[in-house]
């Protein structure tokens, strides 16, 4: 077992098997928060194991060697406890939260499910018609539905553009054994990172993983797909039964292990990451052409996107993107006054300290830290990179970045003939 770091309240160490363990002291508060990571969400599938991550997410609560579904409820309950999970792009988690008294009891339920499931016919087949269910949810859901199919055409023939709920026809021929053989390629000891944060101690967490995973014989990960290539696609989608036009406007990005990722925080915030933001002052406030618009960014670990979304009615499409493209442009040309930076930058720390302060987020974090840079900078050291960014450096990454051949367009809604060209679509 190797020591790795220990920053303030937090430590880390590698079981002999490849686990690595990540734990943050929170002396003041009374509930732990604990994460089994899987380091291999959606993008780990290959053709028609698309969605298989998240069926096999949703398997495991329905019985182990231990217990019934009905236990796994009922004893997390007992304690009062929390448990959950979900799948990203490139993660599986599965979660549980609990008062510090009860942390061996709520870590032998998240361990049990992790490691112990039976995987039934009768629940596999139980489990199709819910997740088939959970996808008509999502397609009858515009703004899902738009950036389904904006990513699909952006990360063209990549499993970055796969949906994380498969498909229809995926998820039907999903077997007992294509299940198992996944599950026993992808949960090894290698994929796996555990993080707690809470009123526990380093120690007493390493004993309890040590009980519980130590015996899992060490194995080497599956081999990560290939570096995806952007696709600039502009697609225009018909779907006459929405009252509303979706809109998502997408470039590519820098992957999340990236310097940039402080003044990209930045820049987002201020084009687009609150009421304050000049998408939601200039398109929403002034000129009412949208109830929602907003930028984001999805970072992965060697590549990204920087997207905007809005849904405005189908007249205002082409104005909507003459003030968007507007927006983009000026980052490129002048540079953030000195007041709006400051307001940026101190609305993106607020939201950080605020978004840390529960032992879930923090253990979250931690998992985060550990899977993309392998190391946990102190709260410190991240404002402190927030509050170096420069207005030189934001209107760098514009420049960059916001380039008239990368753009990448989706428009979904009732259309009526709406055409848009790529001479349209320039920053």
């Amino acid at each position: 077992m190797s020591q790795v770091l220990s920053v303030e309240a937090v430590r880390s160490d590698t079981l002999p098997n490849g686990i690595t363990v990540v734990t943050e002291h929170m002396p003041h508060v009374r509930s732990v928060s604990v994460g089994v990571w899987l380091t291999a969400g959606s993008r780990h599938e290959v053709g028609l194991e698309n969605g298989i991550s998240h069926f096999i997410e949703h398997m495991l609560f329905k019985g182990t060697h231990n217990r019934s579904a009905e236990d796994i409820a009922r004893q997390a309950d007992s304690i009062g406890g929390h448990m959950d999970a979900f799948t990203s792009k490139e993660m599986v988690c599965f979660n549980a939260k609990m008062l510090d008294e009860h942390l061996p009891q709520g870590f032998d339920i998240l361990s049990d499910v992790v490691l112990h499931p039976l995987f039934r016919e009768e629940d596999i087949e139980k489990e199709k018609g819910v997740i088939l269910e959970e996808l008509k949810m999502e397609v009858d859901n515009p703004e899902y539905l738009v950036h389904d199919i904006f990513s699909s055409n952006f990360w063209k023939g990549h499993p970055l553009g796969k949906p994380i709920l498969g498909t229809k026809q995926t998820v039907k021929q999903f077997t007992r054994e294509m299940i198992r053989d996944y599950y026993r390629q992808m949960y090894v000891p290698a994929n796996v990172v555990i993080s707690a944060a809470g009123h526990l101690t380093h120690d007493q967490m390493m004993r309890l993983v040590e009980e519980r995973f130590g015996a899992l014989a060490p194995a080497g990960a599956r081999e990560q797909q290939s570096q995806p290539a952007p696709h600039p696609a502009l697609v225009l989608k018909n779907k006459r039964s929405l009252e509303q036009v979706h809109v998502c406007l997408g470039l590519p990005w820098h992957p999340m292990p990236n310097a940039l990722r402080f003044p990209s925080y930045v820049l987002g915030t201020l084009l687009g990451g609150g009421m304050s933001s000049r998408l939601f002052q200039n398109i929403r406030e002034k000129r009412g052409l949208a109830y929602s618009v907003f930028a984001e960014q999805y970072l992965y670990r060697d590549s990204g996107c920087f997207w905007i979304y809005a849904g405005t009615a189908l007249k205002s499409v082409p104005e909507l993107l003459r003030l968007v493209l507007k927006e983009l442009r000026e980052l490129k040309e002048q540079p953030a006054p000195e007041e709006e930076l400051r307001r940026a930058k101190d609305n993106l720390k607020g939201s950080f300290m605020l978004g840390l302060e529960s032992t879930a987020s923090r253990m979250t974090h931690l998992a985060r830290q550990h899977i993309y840079f392998r190391r946990f900078p102190s709260m410190d050291e991240i404002l402190e990179e927030i509050e170096k960014v420069t207005a030189a450096q934001i209107q760098q990454l514009a420049n960059e970045y916001f380039l008239d051949e990368r753009i990448a367009l989706t428009v979904l809604g009732r259309l009526d003939g709406l055409r848009i060209l790529r001479e349209d679509l320039r920053c």
